[in-house]
């Protein structure tokens, strides 16, 4: 079901966390369903770092009709973030100041960032209440950081593959990215293709976090032996093109990746302990067994300080992806949950 997306046109200063101001802020989003006359209906869906706000499309097999989140009882929300190529504002938007796109102008920008640009379409919906939180991964990490802000709006979330803090894991995954792209020498010019070899290298790094050895042997072995052209080599250099493809320029990635970096729910706010026992809302968490991004380890430690955790683990052969393929067994899960 592809939809084309709303926008919201925010016609006044959008300060950011780090001291910076966009003279005005655009967000694209999509919503399904109808809301109901008490608008308690609410599922609010939080995309992760390439995705965009059509969730139907991208989460495919999460919102059937026999589904228990579906289209015909719930009103679905998905806002494009801050930042991101699929039209809300970021590097490749018109600056209103100068009349040209923003490109490696545009400023440094952080999770809350992108939680505060949820709140404006927020209340441009009009709508009081979110009955459930759902996110994947980063998209994760905006439920996370917006029902630890607004604890009274939201009635229960549901986390998969995701944590209340960026790892040095992630951290060093990110960097090595980030590297890849400073190496183009292109990353930084005013052209919504620069960078294009960087992010396509960077993508290629992160699909070796996204994914493990178990799925790669299943899926890119070569049937005879040769001492070139390996189909994992093809498979690799295809993600990056691809998605250097789909409107990601360098900066724009290499902006993004510095956002998930900035993620920590105890900043300015005490322990990560102190406040992920805050959250007093049913939350189920969901962790994938393959996953070398976000491990079981993890999700098991978090689940320890969660006061009304539900928590679960899924077998996959995915890696992280699983959080986006496994949406059979993430469905069983959530219909537990909210029975």
């Amino acid at each position: 079901m592809r939809k084309k997306a709303l926008t919201y046109q925010h016609n006044a200063p959008f300060e950011l966390e780090r001291g910076d101001v966009l003279a005005q802020l655009e967000i694209a989003y999509h919503t399904y369903g109808k809301l109901n006359a008490d608008k308690s209906n609410v599922v609010w869906v939080f995309h992760a770092l390439t995705a965009n706000s059509e969730a139907i499309d991208w989460w495919d097999g999460l919102f059937e009709n026999d589904s228990v989140i579906n289209l015909e009882k719930h009103f679905i929300v998905c806002a494009n973030i801050l930042g991101s190529p699929y039209g809300t504002t970021s590097p490749l938007s018109v600056n209103p100041e100068t009349g040209k796109p923003y490109f490696s102008s545009f400023p440094r920008i952080t999770i809350r960032d992108m939680v505060e640009a949820h709140k404006l379409l927020r209340d441009h919906l009009g709508i009081e209440k979110i009955a459930i939180g759902l996110g994947g991964s980063m998209g994760g990490f905006q439920t996370y950081e917006w029902a630890v802000q607004d604890p009274e709006i939201f009635e229960r979330l549901i986390l998969v593959a995701t944590a209340p803090k960026e790892s040095p894991w992630r951290i060093s995954v990110h960097a090595a990215q980030r590297l890849a792209i400073e190496a183009d020498p292109s990353w930084k010019n005013n052209d919504p293709e620069a960078g294009a070899a960087g992010v396509a290298a960077s993508r290629a790094i992160g699909m070796l976090s996204y994914r493990n050895h178990e799925i790669f042997e299943q899926t890119q072995s070569d049937e005879e032996a040769k001492v070139d052209d390996f189909k994992a080599d093809s498979y690799i250099r295809y993600q990056g093109s691809k998605l250097a493809n789909r409107g990601f320029s360098g900066y724009l990635l290499w902006n993004l990746t510095k956002a998930l970096d900035s993620h920590d729910l105890s900043r300015g706010r005490g322990t990560l302990i102190e406040v992920l026992e805050g959250i007093r809302i049913p939350v189920l968490q969901i962790g994938i067994t393959s996953d070398l991004l976000f491990p079981i380890r993890e999700q098991r430690k978090i689940a320890d300080h969660l006061y009304n955790v539900h928590y679960h683990e899924i077998e996959s052969f995915y890696g992280h992806d699983g959080f986006l393929t496994e949406t059979e067994k993430i469905n069983q899960l959530i219909e537990g949950f909210l029975s």
